[in-house]
């Protein structure tokens, strides 16, 4: 209660609190809701935009500047939430933004990772459904089919889900579709608990680290790091380490720098945001 009560008083006050985040840039003015973040060459990202926005990857460096706009065909926004790549030059864009529980038409876009001189490139669609869902949209108990965070690890496309159910659960689901063209029902291979604050514990984002031993998990108050076990099939195989990162912004996209650091985004709001930072992972 007294962090919400503090967020509120930011609000009001119009200030942003950064917390354990080390500002380093604003977004272009053009990139207001930035919901995902993947590394790029030489020290700049890829950044898309959620629902209401442009079919667009967006290339910037950590100046703040937009350097490629590129347009996904064979892609349409409904609700962009989530990036991430693979070791192949592949990216990801995750349209499976879902608030009110009830589209039947979730999918992942695959795209190659553009040149810099492109301005177009055509998606592969993977589509998939949860295997719990019946019901478009469910009961308020079960709003468990929204999600925010996607991550590849070892040829597959993990999906950790945006509890909304009422009353709230402080348990998410973690779901995986082979990162390849088709039609899947999502296997899912477990959950975790978070915390039992209904905003500060919502998952926003994730991504492992390069080394394959880290798994991040942001969320609007905290950060979860998970201990991972890649060479032998497992993402959740170890223990979680919660970090209060202690911002007031909306924070939903985050990508690993490198094994220690983290980069991050939020959306701009009434207090601030449209901003880059990074948080130091070593010493937690």
């Amino acid at each position: 209660m007294k962090r919400l009560v503090f967020f509120a008083i930011l609000i009001l006050t119009g200030c942003t609190n950064y917390g354990q985040l080390q500002f380093v840039s604003k977004l272009p003015k053009k990139l207001n809701e930035v919901s995902g973040i993947v590394p790029a060459a030489n020290d700049t990202y890829w950044v898309i935009e959620d629902s209401g926005n442009a079919d667009n990857l967006y290339r910037v460096n950590l100046k703040g500047e937009l350097l490629q706009d590129v347009n996904i065909k064979n892609a349409k926004n409904r609700d962009w939430e989530a990036l991430s790549r693979d070791t192949l030059g592949n990216i990801y864009i995750a349209d499976f933004g879902n608030n009110s529980n009830k589209r039947d038409d979730l999918v992942i876009y695959k795209v190659p990772e553009p040149t810099s001189e492109q301005e177009e490139v055509r998606a592969e669609k993977i589509k998939f459904s949860y295997p719990e869902q019946k019901r478009f949209p469910p009961k308020a108990r079960d709003f468990n089919y929204d999600a925010e965070a996607l991550f590849y690890a070892s040829g597959h496309l993990y999906i950790i889900n945006k509890n909304r159910s009422t009353p709230f659960k402080d348990h998410v689901s973690v779901y995986r579709v082979p990162a390849i063209a088709g039609e899947y029902i999502a296997e899912r291979i477990g959950s975790f608990k978070t915390c039992d604050d209904r905003y500060w514990c919502q998952v926003t984002g994730a991504e492992m680290s390069p080394d394959g031993k880290t798994l991040a998990i942001l969320g609007y108050g905290n950060i979860w790091l998970i201990e991972s076990d890649l060479e032998n099939g497992k993402v959740l195989s170890g223990k979680m380490e919660s970090i209060d990162h202690g911002a007031s912004s909306q924070l939903e996209a985050a990508c690993f720098l490198d094994n220690n650091t983290l980069i991050l985004a939020d959306e701009k709001g009434s207090g601030g945001g449209r901003n880059l930072y990074t948080l130091q992972l070593s010493g937690h």
